[in-house]
């Protein structure tokens, strides 16, 4: 990204004016160093003593731990330092354990995490059957998903997960207010998204695909073979979701690749057969004639096996690879990711058939992934969890949160078109003002449990710099500490979330 050309000096400034003026109006060990003092539950407010950065520069740990984290908790820097005796060992040794355990395993193991979910009455609206979660109000649904994914983004000590979590929502994106996707969305997230976010893209890609939330997001089941197939899918699958819209693929890819999925169809509240929620395949919808998709042929006869010969063509195509490593060097690398990343990344992406965890393996292991440090700006709902985790705010990130996401505009679920939010920074750039609303609240403990304070956190921290050096990932400048001492003491937490190098990462 293109990083703004306001200093410091003048970024601590405007934040400190803009925000008073808005404000009136893993199995092992490592994987568990994440939950600091929400391990404890929501109404904890006692911050145990930790060591931050101490560094003129940000450090390959505290690089490691902001991209393969929704951002340091406190203590975070200190438990990751402690498991080997160089940064570089440690750094290896954190990404190896965020990189460990499947999907299903690392859901089944956030015991705690879903003791405090359960608490919150919001399991059993995240987790029904996709046919019974027509028994909620779809705004209820809405609201307790985006909870969900808040706090696990939050408390989670498998971060890595939740981050990829997130990618592939917008890989795969939904909007949930589009039909019979306000109830099926959460069916989506179970079953598609957090099943394979550490997993295999090819099994992820089949089980979106056959996703009733999908089917009617983007129209999958009005695909017949009667007329002029649907072809609304068949091109998102493409240009979205495999091989990207320079990939090479034609019009006529797209028509032949729609042919392709005639017949799949998700009964919804306006269809009269019975199983409502449920993916069924209709053969005498179904063109079963030949069909031609990127030079590959499809023979006649195939009937339900056309999606997964499709789905072949599309994953083993030579422009997929590229196509997600660019993705995922975007997320974890830059705005305008290197080549030798790409191609490192495209080439585990290929030889591992899609396997996610190698994929990723790769990427961190590239030059590139370990050199570029604060080059990308973090998304509105980035910077709201990273501010939560940082700060230890005990927090149910309930209505007052969700209304401060949707005032940076980044509700999560709630995008309208198949692409999903943008990983640019330069796009997030109108939202510093909410930002600094929420930064300058959150630092007067208007948001979050009533008892927390901010001095609970110095202190915590050994002091102003040592919290300074836990949100900045190091020293900070001279220019920096003079500006803060300046400034009104109940402004300063802000002014730190406000800066550079914390909107950064």
């Amino acid at each position: 990204m293109r990083v703004p050309s306001t200093s410091r000096r003048q970024f601590l400034q405007l934040a400190g004016a803009g925000a008073a003026a808005t404000c009136v109006g893993c199995d092992s060990k490592m994987r568990r160093v994440f939950l600091g003092p929400l391990a404890n539950g929501i109404d904890a407010v006692k911050l145990t003593p930790f060591v931050s950065p101490a560094g003129d520069q940000v450090d390959l740990i505290s690089h490691v731990i902001s991209r393969l984290t929704w951002g340091a908790a406190p203590g975070d820097y200190a438990r990751v330092a402690s498991q080997a005796d160089s940064p570089e060992e440690a750094a290896n040794m954190f990404i190896n354990a965020s990189l460990q355990g499947d999907s299903e395993r690392i859901e089944a193991g956030s015991s705690e995490l879903a003791r405090q979910m359960l608490g919150l009455d919001l399991h059993e609206s995240i987790l029904d059957k996709a046919g019974e979660l027509y028994d909620y109000h779809p705004r209820k649904l809405n609201f307790d998903l985006t909870r969900a994914a808040l706090l696990r983004a939050v408390r989670s000590p498998n971060q890595l997960y939740e981050v990829m979590v997130a990618f592939w929502t917008d890989h795969f994106n939904i909007d949930s207010s589009k039909s019979d996707c306000a109830w099926l969305k959460p069916f989506d997230d179970r079953t598609v998204i957090r099943k394979h976010a550490l997993g295999n893209f090819a099994a992820m890609l089949k089980d979106s695909a056959l996703s009733p939330a999908m089917l009617f997001y983007l129209d999958g089941r009005e695909n017949t073979n009667k007329g002029k197939p649907n072809e609304n899918y068949a091109r998102e699958l493409m240009e979205l979701h495999t091989i990207g819209v320079h990939g090479g693929y034609t019009q006529t890819d797209v028509l032949e690749a729609a042919r392709c999925l005639t017949g799949w169809y998700a009964i919804g509240r306006d269809s009269k057969r019975f199983g409502i929620g449920k993916v069924e395949f209709i053969a005498n919808r179904h063109d079963d004639g030949a069909k031609t998709v990127l030079g590959k042929t499809i023979a006649a006869g195939g009937g339900r096996k056309d999606l997964d010969d499709l789905l072949a063509i599309v994953m083993n195509h030579e422009a997929t690879p590229q196509f997600i490593a660019t993705k995922l060097c975007r997320r974890f690398i830059s705005d305008e990711p290197p080549a030798g990343a790409i191609s490192s990344t495209a080439t585990a992406f290929k030889t591992s058939q899609g396997d996610i965890k190698q994929t990723l393996r790769a990427l961190f292991a590239t030059s590139e992934f370990r050199t570029a440090r604060r080059t990308k700006f973090k998304r509105p709902f980035h910077f709201l969890v990273s501010a939560l985790r940082a700060t230890g705010v005990p927090h149910e990130c309930g209505r007052e949160v969700q209304i401060a996401l949707r005032r940076m505009g980044h509700m999560p679920f709630d995008y309208p078109t198949p692409e999903g939010y943008s990983d640019h920074g330069d796009d997030w750039m109108s939202t510093l003002l909410a930002r600094w609303d929420f930064a300058l609240r959150l630092g007067r403990g208007q948001i979050g449990v009533p008892t927390w304070q901010q001095e609970t956190l110095v202190q915590a921290a050994g002091g102003e710099e040592g919290l300074i050096r836990h949100l900045l990932g190091r020293k900070p400048a001279a220019e920096e500490s003079a500006t803060l001492a300046a400034a009104d003491p109940r402004n300063r937490l802000a002014m730190l979330l406000s800066m550079p190098d914390f909107q950064q990462y």
